[in-house]
């Protein structure tokens, strides 16, 4: 019943954009339809994303190149906006419409957004099915001509950013061995509950937009692991343990509403099953999009801060997880189970992956940045991205409030000792101010 409200809406508003690609962009009646589609589609991704349970750094690749895609299409509405792709390194020039023949950009970008995530994600058949109704409003509303040109831009378009794909090393990286940990004191191994390998031990090595290089950011090590009670790595354990045994709710809260967590296993004897949730790239996804609403911004404007945001979670992560794997630091449940107390839990379930620096960190801080250059320093918003799926909304200042309360919220949730969340914080910072500069450096 939902999906047939959303289609139905749908047509009625592509009824209007009919005249998207002739008419004044400062219409009301124009903008307003586009800005619902490349939302709706924007949803539908991260709801598939969820469904796939596709690990963090994926989903933000996923992100990333549908969203650029949507941009490199729509961004035609206004002559004068000029493409991202042609600032990064790997892609080869995008296609270009035909000068004098009439295009619906709204109807090109959603067709290579969604070729694109059907390209990279499983439930082909789950997309495939809300394409069919979106493009049939489309197709009900538009000269035949109009609508096949318009669908093959959009497939033009999606062909080159999958060329992109194909070389930015994750195809390449998929036959690597398993990490499965060391057993050197101070070094990561598996955590309870399941013991699981680690995610993506590879992903350091995928090619990054702002640069192509991970080696620019001056990374502080990782914290020297000595349990003598004189030394700072001591002392981070003791604070993450005393923390954890006396959380007020309010910690619980922040932990629990960051926590983003795509699979989150629980155990009965033998029987376990898992709760799927958004992803931390989805999470900030969702921001983006409730920003762009209030801020009332347009096609072009929307699309663009979409894909910036996707982008800086993408490189976040493949710099954060090549720091993790170059220190490959301990978790703090295996440090305190260890040494300090064999019961201690930590409140929330630690993630199968080495602990310095905070990946939470790394890409909130990105995002929250390319989201302040873009729509402004002290944005207050509500944000409900995730009420659906855990029944939690809050409301926020800015968007540095917002990153600087998921960064914490490791420590609250027992996973992450303090230098991990604050270097990447740091790190998160300068890759978001470093990746707008070079994206406004030639504008």
């Amino acid at each position: 019943m939902k999906h047939t409200k959303v289609l139905l809406y749908l047509a009625f508003l592509i009824v209007i954009s009919t005249w998207v690609a002739c008419t004044d962009k400062k219409s009301k009646a124009v903008i307003l339809p586009a800005v619902e589609i490349l939302h709706a589609n924007q949803k539908k991704l991260t709801d598939l994303i969820i469904y796939d349970v596709f690990s963090p750094p994926v989903a933000a690749r996923i992100y990333s190149y549908t969203s650029l895609a949507s941009y490199e299409a729509i961004r035609h509405l206004q002559s004068d906006q000029a493409s991202l792709t042609a600032k990064l390194p790997g892609f080869k020039a995008m296609p270009e419409p035909e000068k004098g023949k009439e295009y619906n950009f709204v109807l090109s970008a959603t067709r290579a957004f969604l070729s694109v995530a059907n390209n990279l994600t499983f439930s082909v058949d789950t997309l495939l099915q809300y394409e069919k109704g979106v493009l049939a409003t489309f197709k009900a509303g538009l000269e035949p001509k109009v609508y096949e040109r318009s669908i093959a831009f959009g497939e033009a378009i999606a062909k080159k950013i999958m060329e992109r794909a194909a070389i930015d090393n994750y195809p390449q990286t998929r036959g690597k061995p398993r990490y499965i940990g060391s057993r050197l004191p101070g070094k990561w191994k598996p955590t309870a509950p399941d013991y699981s390998d680690a995610v993506e031990p590879c992903w350091g090595d995928m090619l990054p937009f702002y640069n192509d290089s991970v080696a620019a950011y001056p990374l502080p090590p990782a914290p020297a692991y000595s349990m003598k009670e004189s030394d700072p790595f001591y002392q981070q354990v003791m604070e993450v343990y005393t923390i954890g045994k006396n959380l007020t709710e309010e910690q619980k809260l922040i932990a629990t509403y960051w926590d983003d967590n795509p699979f989150v296993t629980e155990h009965e004897g033998h029987l376990m099953f898992a709760n799927k949730k958004i992803t931390p790239g989805g999470h900030w996804m969702g921001i983006a999009s409730i920003a762009c609403k209030k801020a009332g911004t347009d096609p072009v404007k929307t699309a663009r801060v979409l894909a910036l945001t996707a982008m800086s979670l993408m490189d976040g992560f493949i710099l954060c997880w090549d720091a993790k794997y170059k220190y490959e630091l301990v978790r703090p449940i295996t440090v305190i189970n260890e040494q300090l107390d064999k019961n201690w839990l930590p409140y929330l379930q630690t993630p199968p992956f080495p602990e310095y620096p905070s990946g939470h960190s790394v890409i909130t801080a990105a995002a929250a940045t390319v989201l302040t250059i873009e729509l402004g320093e002290n944005f207050a918003f509500h944000d409900d991205s995730d009420k659906e799926y855990i029944g939690l909304e809050r409301d926020f200042k800015s968007f540095q409030e917002a990153a600087a309360e998921a960064s914490i919220s490791r420590v609250y949730g027992g996973i992450h000792f303090r230098p991990a969340v604050e270097e990447g914080t740091k790190l998160g910072s300068w890759l978001g101010a470093e990746l707008m500069k070079k994206i406004n450096a030639a504008e």
